[in-house]
């Protein structure tokens, strides 16, 4: 195994934590945080325009477009999506382990922002399934490719922290796409917002001019290639099973309750029979303050894992979401008491992804780093992919959306369950 270069640990005189971060790792930083910002706008569009979109193509498909026939295909669709997102991640994360981490970074930005502009072009239900699955291929991917160029760029010491900083682009692309739903929906309608997902693309160049591969994946790169089997051999075998049980955990509860927020907005009594555009307002202070307490998530699981630990933040993480997302869907009954919790949910519901950038990367050597985080974050979706369909169908059992996210909530059990046996990576350095 050849020796690789490593950063110099930051003096004890440093005033700041971001001391001594060289102009180049800042970049690489921001380019990779940017693609993050576009994935998680492009990604939230579909949750956003759920209900017109559906409104609009089920009537082409039969039947009246009801509560219950939107919840039914929405579901669907929402599955579809993830399943795209679990083949991307892993097969992109793959290839940029063989490939390069630049070159599937800019590859999956592509892909995703010219799907999501395409799915303005659907007229049947299933034609938008179609495209949010191609445009999930490009989600995943660029989550593996950009989650291994920070780690292996940034300080050893100052990896956790950089890594919190990235997540913190998916609450910032959540805003992103409700800013967007409140500019331009009641001017351009739901086919608008599925356009303005294509402008990500010219992100790819500013990827190609400005970032370089890491030195570590380039010594790497130089001796031969390892298989997929290769991470559930030795040590790496419970790391895999605990990375990926924990990422579908996290998966699982997001897309099985909290991405229905939307919808959650519209079965509340006072918007029952109100006007499209009182909805979409509506619609996007909620996504903006279930975002504005996950930005707070993001940014404080990387200080509290460097204090107390991955696995016990993890916990913290997963004991909140289980209280929260009942209290949230189930105790308001008017729209000021959603407003007033949904932050909080997002705390920790959108929080705990904070963790997996910084420590499925510390699960692997460098010749495995992007195939296996990839393969962890995303091969549980797989499994995961029901949980939209579940909700659907809970949905239909339970009469609410409240009562149908509230139980899926149950899955958090599943992750303090698998925390018992999941390595603890604090304190020591990538493994190359």
């Amino acid at each position: 195994m050849c020796a690789v270069p490593t950063e110099q640990p930051s003096s004890s005189r440093d005033r700041w934590w971001f001391d001594g971060v060289t102009g180049y790792q800042w970049l690489v930083l921001f380019v990779a945080w940017l693609g993050w910002v576009f994935d998680a706008m492009d990604a939230t569009i579909y949750a956003i325009v759920l209900h017109p979109a559906l409104h609009d193509l089920l009537h082409t498909s039969g039947g009246p477009p009801t509560a219950e026939r939107i919840g039914w295909y929405g579901g669907i669709i929402f599955s579809i999506f993830l399943i795209g997102w679990a083949i991307g991640g892993i097969a992109f994360g793959i290839a940029a382990d063989r490939f390069g981490r630049t070159k599937v970074l800019m590859a999956t930005i592509i892909i995703y922002a010219g799907f999501t502009g395409a799915a303005a072009l659907s007229e049947e239900w299933w034609q938008l399934a179609a495209y949010r699955f191609l445009t999930a291929l490009g989600i995943g991917g660029e989550w593996a490719a950009g989650a291994a160029i920070v780690a292996e760029t940034w300080p050893e010491e100052k990896r956790a922290k950089a890594a919190g900083i990235l997540q913190s682009a998916w609450a910032v692309g959540f805003f992103l796409a409700a800013g967007c739903n409140l500019a331009f929906k009641d001017a351009y309608g739901w086919r608008g917002l599925f356009l303005i997902g294509i402008l990500p693309a010219f992100l790819a160049l500013l990827v190609r001019w400005w970032v370089k591969e890491p030195d570590r994946w380039t010594h790497a790169h130089a001796q031969r290639v390892i298989p997929l089997s290769a991470i559930f051999e030795g040590d790496l075998k419970r790391a895999t099973l605990a990375g990926s049980t924990l990422a579908f955990v996290a998966v699982f509860g997001l897309w099985g309750s909290t991405n229905w927020a939307p919808t959650l907005v519209h079965e509340l009594p006072e918007f029952r029979g109100a006007e499209p555009a009182t909805l979409t307002k509506a619609v996007s202070y909620a996504i903006m303050a279930l975002n504005a307490g996950a930005i707070f998530g993001y940014l404080s699981f990387g200080p509290l894992a460097d204090r107390f630990g991955r696995r016990p933040v993890f916990a913290f993480m997963c004991v909140g979401s289980l209280v929260m997302l009942p209290t949230t869907y189930l105790l308001p009954s008017h729209y000021a008491g959603v407003l007033m919790l949904l932050p909080v949910l997002g705390f920790f519901n959108n929080g705990i992804f904070s963790g997996f950038p910084i420590y499925l990367p510390e699960l692997y050597p460098t010749r495995l780093r992007a195939t296996g985080a990839g393969f962890c974050f995303n091969a549980g979706r797989i499994l995961a992919s029901a949980s939209p369909f579940l909700t659907g169908w809970l949905v239909t059992a339970l009469g609410t959306f409240g009562r149908a996210a509230s139980t899926v909530a149950l899955v958090y059990l599943v992750g303090l369950g698998v925390l018992w046996f999941a390595p603890e990576t604090k304190g020591q350095p990538l493994r190359d």
